[in-house]
């Protein structure tokens, strides 16, 4: 696998291991991207240890983030960081290989 960068901010990795507590899992999130959505691609978010043979994990804090190889290609330089705001919770991925994204924040094009 290449060393392509992928970054998990401490505000992120707190509230995977807040939804793991809850839910009696192991903190880890995948993250993956996937075809369609309102821009051509959506970030997929999922609660799953199952680790591939092609996945990137990062830990920051306790928590783990699984990434497939495929994915990671369409998010290289990334971060994930988690949002509390006026217009609710959710986990963002800030890309910089995005040209556009919609208002949702969970799909994007090049």
């Amino acid at each position: 696998m290449s060393d392509t960068s992928f970054n998990v901010t401490p505000r992120a990795a707190q509230r995977i291991l807040e939804i793991a507590a809850k839910q009696h899992m192991s903190p880890a999130l995948r993250v993956a991207v996937n075809g369609g959505g309102c821009s051509g691609f959506q970030y997929d978010f999922a609660m799953n240890d199952q680790v591939a043979d092609d996945d990137k994990v990062i830990e920051v804090e306790g928590a783990r983030v699984l990434v497939d190889e495929t994915s990671l290609q369409f998010m290289e330089g990334s971060t994930l960081d988690f949002i509390d705001d006026l217009m609710g919770q959710s986990f963002r991925i800030q890309n910089p290989l995005a040209k556009s994204s919609c208002g949702c924040g969970t799909s994007f094009s090049f």
